[in-house]
């Protein structure tokens, strides 16, 4: 029996490495998909799910107008709404703090912090209603275990990242009641194109480039995308009912040392 079958979700960051990965494994489960990035078309990567249960919406998440539509979308084409997962997001070089551009500091706050705000205020309101005719709704937002602790070289990512975390919580809290449940999954370096173009960018060898940025992990390596998707799928899991508030961490043993 699949575990979302019929259920509709809201998924931004649709064409990246965890936004199509998370895509296929929802249609997998039954779902029907509102999907959504800045690229006018959707990535090659999902052009196997099926045309008529997903519909695709171009659009900057840094506009509040663009989460109004998503939602309008998933109820005109679907006739409800029961999942949104908060995926778009970008980091930045490394710098240290006070060297960081100011400009792009700005860039990195508005999409993966201001972003996830404006999803929150659209999906929110329209999930109250849905919740009180299904059994409840889910919000997954995709922070970064860099919204867990300290990230030296990618301070305003680290900063926009608790951001995040901060807003899950509070959300859960003041939603809980409601039906909505709100958490937070908190990748660490895991084998997406950002990871894999930066290891590519490394003057050492592939390996020992992969070796320095997985330094400080536990397992000693990267984690596989599907093991995020995992996470996401069992945030967003209907029988998960009683876990809200939650910054989950995917994160190889970093948050044990």
């Amino acid at each position: 029996m699949n575990r979302f079958e019929n259920r509709v979700v809201i998924l931004t960051g649709a064409n990246g490495g965890f936004g199509a990965a998370a895509a296929k494994a929802f249609a997998a489960e039954g779902t029907r998909l509102v999907l959504s990035d800045l690229a006018e078309e959707p990535a090659e990567a999902l052009t196997g799910l099926d045309p008529d249960r997903f519909v695709y919406v171009s659009g900057d998440v840094t506009e509040p107008t663009l989460h109004q539509e998503l939602v309008a979308t998933a109820k005109d084409r679907f006739g409800r709404l029961d999942i949104a997962v908060n995926n778009a997001g970008i980091a930045h070089p490394h710098y240290r703090m006070h060297e960081i551009p100011a400009d792009m500091a700005r860039k990195v706050i508005d999409i993966d912090l201001m972003g996830v705000f404006h999803a929150l205020c659209a999906q929110i309101p329209a999930l109250q209603n849905e919740a009180k005719a299904h059994d409840g709704c889910a919000i997954v937002n995709i922070a970064s275990v860099a919204g867990l602790g300290g990230a030296p070289g990618l301070g305003i990512y680290a900063a926009a990242k608790h951001g995040v975390v901060g807003m899950t919580k509070t959300a859960a809290a003041e939603n809980a009641r409601r039906g909505i449940r709100i958490n937070a999954v908190c990748p660490a370096f895991s084998r997406t194109p950002m990871a894999v173009d930066e290891i590519a960018r490394s003057d050492l060898p592939t390996a020992e480039a992969e070796t320095f940025m997985t330094r400080g992990v536990p397992m000693a390596r990267l984690a596989e995308v599907s093991e995020v998707i995992a996470a996401i799928l069992f945030a967003a899991d209907p029988a998960n009912g009683f876990m809200t508030g939650q910054a989950i961490a995917v994160d190889g043993g970093i948050g044990a040392i």
